[in-house]
């Protein structure tokens, strides 16, 4: 009998799959705490790159749309939803009023400890529901723009954003 993966008959069962999909998302938001421990407030008000957003930009950005999954999960109401407009909607130098880092870093805690206590409290069922910008029709059409997939790519923009940050570190 061989080992190889592609002759067994493995089939993960859902709550296996949600529970890969969670510990990912969670991995990440570990991965930038650890990230924002070592990162002075000096480093984090520095460009990542030439012309590049902030680290307090990131920060504030990455709140705002861990923040949305709320709604997008139904997960009841947004937190923070006046991030949005800075964060989100509007360019670094745009000129608006931002929160200061530590409210920043305050706010990303909180929202993830939130969003992580209401999501694992959701059933397996519930994260193959639509999420909540996609209509019925669509979703019939696209039954994987659900919910799970939402934080699928929450952890991916997440992941994509700490690389950034990552050049903040001093050698």
């Amino acid at each position: 009998m061989s080992a190889n993966i592609t002759e067994t008959n493995i089939q993960p069962s859902t709550e296996l799959f949600i529970k890969m999909v969670v510990s990912n998302w969670e991995l990440q938001n570990s991965r930038l705490n650890g990230l924002l421990d070592k990162l002075t407030d000096e480093a984090l008000a520095t460009e990542t790159a030439p012309g590049r957003n902030t680290g307090v930009y990131l920060l504030g950005h990455l709140t705002a749309v861990s923040d949305g999954m709320f709604t997008y999960l139904g997960l009841g109401e947004r937190l923070y939803p006046q991030l949005d407009q800075i964060f989100v909607k509007s360019p670094e130098n745009a000129g608006l009023e931002k929160p200061s880092l530590v409210e920043l870093k305050q706010y990303w805690a909180n929202v993830n400890e939130v969003l992580t206590e209401r999501m694992n409290a959701m059933q397996p069922e519930d994260w193959f529901k639509p999420h909540s910008a996609i209509s019925q029709e669509d979703f019939e059409k696209e039954p994987h723009r659900n919910r799970l997939n939402i934080l699928i790519n929450r952890t991916i923009h997440q992941g994509y954003h700490i690389g950034q940050l990552v050049y903040l570190v001093k050698k």
